[in-house]
Formats: C-alpha cells, structure tokens, sequence
C-alpha cells in the first residue's frame, strides 16, 4: 500500500494501542489535534480520552507522570513536540527513567517509549531545528532509535514498548510527509541491528535518520563515477551496532560519516572513534565526517540549506577518502 511516514507511525500508534491494553498515548495536544504534526490525528475518537491524553505545556510533568505510569505497570508513549523542549524533561529523562533500575538493583524498571521530532530543513529556525539524539545517545539506562524508512516507523513502536528499559524514538521532522510503498503485512522490526540501504564496495558512508536520503542520493551520483558506495543506516544510536559498520569498513577500506548534529562532540565522532579503533590497519585514508555548520540554525532557507549536510557536500568527502586511498 501507498503510506507516509506520518501515517505509518500512526498505525504503529494503533496497532500497539489493540495489542496492549496498558499502552496509551500522552503530550501536548496529542487528542484533538493529534500532536503537533498530526501524528495521533483520529486516535482520540478511536480509543478515548482515558487513552489519548492531553496534558498541560510541562514536559518535566508529562514525562515524570510517564515514568510514574511506567514503574506502575503501564506502558506509556510519551510524545514530546520538538527535541527542544526535551530539554525541559532532562532531569526526568537523565536522573529518573535512565537510572532507576540501577539505583534500585534491578528492581524497578522504566518501560517508558518517548517519541519526538528532531532535525532542521523545515524554516523552523535556532530554537525548533535541533539533532540532539546524539546528546541523549551518551546516557547510559537509554536506547535511542531514529527510523528513517517507513518500515521503521511503522515497524519500532512494538518494540520498543516491550524493552524494559525507557526508549527514545527520534523521528526526523523532514520525513513526516515521505511517501512509499508498504507492506499491508509490515509490522516490528529489529531494533538491535543496523542495516545496509544500498551495498557498495568503495566506501562506507554510516548515517541515520533525516540524513539517509541524503546519501543514497549522492551514492546515485558516485555510481555515475564508478565510485560504489556502502550505505549503512545506524537505525538505532545506543547501542550503536558496531559489528555491521565496522565489517562493511574493513571490506571497502573507507568510510564516511554523516551526522545533522554539530560536528564537535558529535555521534560522528563516536563512530569515527570506533572504527579507528577497531579497523584502522584496515583504513586507506582517515575517516571523514559530513556535519553541520556549528552556527545555530538559521531561518533563511538558503543559510539553512547551507548549514545542513547536503548530496554534494557528501560526495565531496567520498572523492577525498577515495582519491586519498590512491
């Protein structure tokens, strides 16, 4: 069948709310409205209030009335509007749900889904445009999940609800309109494993998120050149697969990363590390990384375009680490 990204997510949103009678969905304007980019839009007539849940502008309450729902037994979606506004859920997301289980010995877990929009590219300018699913990919307790496929966000709510653990789920704001074909049978994915979108064997080119389109499309370009390129979408940020990033690497002898994050304390340079670590006799030229310019993010859709990594900014480091191997 012919979906979105938006509607596959809401399916996952339904399917998870028929499977589960302890799940139910909570943030601002998630009923009525259906959230702010219409995610939950008809779930409120569908499963009533008791299960769609508004609640007032205060993520730290929202998100503490989660983790509360979550040690009781339920099994909560907890949706923030922007990954900015997580910031206002910190304590809660970093000293609560990510430490409970240790700071009780195991005794209390925190089965807690918290889905919010991330990324830039959408004119929403410094404060609603930022990649901090790398911040939150540091706190150990978390896994952090970012779907870019409309496999994925139909197939990573399930289970993602049936980890014990709190589980963050950042979906990319540019991709709420993506349109494609879905299985009518499409249901839970892996979320352990990341996945090779487009095999190759000149280089390896590790993304995630908002930024895969973005390099299959230069992997078309390069394939114009005879450059074949490996492209590897992370799918899930902690606990980084390493397995599959770093053997494509030692296949091709290359490697390229794209993060939307700033470049300085970037997940890119978490997955440079590894490699570098765990291949580097098997390296031909160093590692390079496609990020954003370290400005906050402009409004003027050409300044933002040209803050955000781009096709042709990711084909120029692919002709680098190639030229640079000889």
């Amino acid at each position: 069948m012919t979906t979105t990204y938006r509607e596959a997510l809401r399916e996952a949103i339904r399917d998870a709310l028929r499977r589960d009678e302890r799940v139910f969905l909570m943030g601002e304007d998630v009923g009525a409205y259906g959230g702010c980019f219409g995610v939950s839009l008809g779930l409120l007539e569908e499963f009533g209030p008791d299960r769609i849940r508004d609640t007032p502008l205060s993520e730290s309450a929202f998100v503490g009335a989660g983790i509360g729902a979550a040690t009781a037994g339920l099994r909560p979606i907890v949706e923030i509007m922007t990954v900015n506004f997580s910031l206002l859920a910190l304590d809660q997301i970093l000293n609560n749900a990510a430490t409970l289980r240790h700071m009780s010995g195991g005794q209390v877990g925190v089965p807690l889904v918290i889905r919010m929009t991330t990324g830039a590219g959408r004119q929403l300018a410094a404060q609603h445009s930022h990649s901090l699913e790398g911040w939150f990919a540091h706190i150990p307790g978390l896994r952090i999940l970012a779907p870019a496929t409309l496999e994925d966000a139909r197939g990573m709510l399930w289970p993602a609800l049936l980890d014990p653990d709190p589980v963050l789920i950042f979906e990319h704001g540019s991709l709420y309109n993506l349109a494609g074909e879905l299985a009518d049978d499409a249901g839970p994915v892996d979320i352990d494993h990341a996945a090779i979108r487009r095999p190759g064997a000149d280089v390896t080119v590790v993304t995630y998120g908002g930024c895969l389109g973005k390099c299959l499309d230069a992997a078309e370009q390069l394939a114009a050149e005879d450059i074949s390129a490996e492209v590897i979408d992370l799918r899930t940020l902690r606990p980084l697969d390493d397995a599959t990033f770093v053997e494509s690497v030692r296949r091709t002898h290359r490697a390229v990363v794209v993060d939307e994050g700033w470049r300085s304390g970037s997940l890119s340079a978490e997955v440079s590390a590894r490699i570098t670590e765990q291949a580097f006799e098997e390296l031909d030229a160093p590692v390079e990384r496609v990020c954003s310019a370290e400005v906050p993010m402009p409004y003027a859709k050409h300044l933002e375009d040209a803050a955000l990594p781009q096709p042709d900014g990711i084909v120029a480091a692919v002709r680098k680490v190639v030229s640079g191997g000889g």
